[in-house]
């Protein structure tokens, strides 16, 4: 069996390099994608993300570091198999929920052909739930190639055939832009599949005797949190979508692509270095959770801290590089938009530069503070900023000339309340556990001053 446990550094790199490329090949999709589908095609493909992004994220996105935490901290032997059970049913559920909703939501944002790109994609939000549960399980035990792995198989098939529908029916936007998001049910269906054989290939014997499973509270205890936290970023774009072009079209006549641009194209450029970042949060789970687990909560902070430093490490330069290059960037990447929209783009770019660094900040931080054992401050985190960032989007989209802008600088500030909340709760979280280990330790020493524990 493959499972042999990786060091931090080596699982970090792993996930890195993976997260790395599949970013890549999302931006490199991007080019032929904007050239077919236009600034039009761009802003409707953007537009059905966000209803996507949420059931995506009550049906998986919580997994993988919730079973890596549990497994990991050796008290969630067979956890996968339970986890199977309940997110396959949630999958299920948030697939048939996107299709019912895709008529509704097309009707609120104005935009008919968001109905049929939705019905496209939905299938993939079972998809995902299942190769979520294989990704924490590996990850739980130190394995971090099946989640690179899925990740770049995700994005070949997904570039593969989107590039060759959208082109095939280049005619039709909409149907271009709907082939798209058929695009990646297929490309979740083959990584899925991969992925469980992977498991069934991989996956320890049974016992003789009867195991006994891990409870479904157990699961939820990490997971849930999980997902609550990460349910608000979608929810606020979700929000923001409807919000930013509606308030935008009253004064711009092409509110739309202008959305495009500033979700479609200079989030893409701006993930990219955040996704070099994702495998150190990934990587660290493993690394903290079972010294949390035993109270060696002054190690857990210091590789919470080294990991935070990483980061920093990694993102800085990222950012002055965003900075600099984006006019190469919109150039190489997003070429076929006018020189017009190249300009609103390169722009909007160096805006958001900074959050390179305070979302892989956010990305590191978050996986911190599960490993610690309290996942429910960082959903708290979340929410707080998440609104924060819908509501001054509104506000400077409708009160101030910056238009599009006013959801850039939105983001911005809302990440970098996100990171201090998160770092201080880390410090102080660290703080408090030491002290009540140290109140304990103190106690058994006055019932036991020998030391021996009673022994005769």
């Amino acid at each position: 069996m493959q499972n042999k446990k990786q060091s931090y550094l080596l699982g970090a790199v792993i996930i890195s390099v993976g997260g790395f490329i599949s970013k890549a090949l999302g931006a490199v999709y991007r080019i032929p994608l904007t050239a077919v589908l236009g600034g039009e095609g761009m802003g409707i493909y953007q537009m059905v993300y966000p209803l996507y992004c949420i059931l995506l994220t009550v049906s998986a996105s919580g997994i993988p570091t919730g079973i890596a935490r549990l497994i990991s901290s050796g008290k969630g032997g067979g956890a996968e198999k339970t986890a199977f059970g309940i997110y396959g049913a949630v999958g299920i559920i948030g697939t048939l929920i996107m299709y019912l909703l895709s008529e509704p939501l097309a009707a609120l944002q104005g935009e008919p052909p968001v109905s049929l790109c939705c019905k496209m994609l939905c299938p993939s939000v079972f998809f995902v739930s299942v190769l979520s549960v294989v990704r924490g399980y590996f990850q739980g035990l130190g394995n971090m190639y099946p989640t690179a792995v899925t990740e770049v198989a995700e994005q070949v098939v997904k570039v593969a055939v989107g590039v060759g529908l959208s082109f095939y029916f280049r005619a039709d936007t909409e149907l271009a832009v709907a082939s798209t998001l058929f695009a990646v049910t297929v490309s979740e269906l083959v990584s899925a599949a991969g992925a469980y054989l992977y498991y069934i290939k991989n996956r320890p014997r049974r016992p003789l005797f009867r195991e006994r499973s891990v409870n479904v509270s157990a699961i939820l205890k990490y997971t849930l949190p999980l997902t609550l936290t990460a349910i608000a970023l979608p929810l606020s774009q979700l929000a923001e979508s409807v919000v930013a072009v509606r308030i935008l079209r009253g004064t711009f006549g092409d509110a739309t692509a202008l959305y495009g641009i500033y979700s479609g194209c200079a989030m893409t450029i701006i993930n990219l270095p955040v996704s070099v970042t994702y495998g150190l949060a990934a990587s660290i789970v493993p690394q903290i959770s079972p010294l949390a687990e035993s109270g060696k909560f002054s190690a857990a902070k210091s590789k919470a801290y080294r990991a935070l430093l990483i980061t920093l490490a990694v993102s800085a330069p990222a950012t002055v590089a965003l900075y600099i290059f984006s006019p190469l960037a919109a150039r190489l990447i997003f070429g076929s938009l006018s020189v017009e929209e190249r300009g609103i783009l390169v722009s909007l770019v160096r805006t958001l530069a900074v959050s390179a660094v305070t979302q892989s900040l956010v990305q590191t931080s978050s996986a911190c503070i599960t490993a610690l054992g309290k996942p429910v401050l960082g959903t708290v985190t979340q929410w707080v900023t998440c609104i924060l960032r819908v509501g001054l989007t509104a506000v400077l989209t409708a009160f101030t000339p910056m238009g599009i802008f006013g959801a850039a600088w939105s983001a911005n500030f809302a990440f970098f309340v996100a990171t201090l909340l998160n770092i201080c709760y880390i410090i102080w979280a660290g703080v408090k556990n030491e002290n009540n280990v140290d109140r304990f330790g103190k106690r058994m020493r006055r019932l036991d001053p020998s030391g021996q524990g009673g022994a005769r």
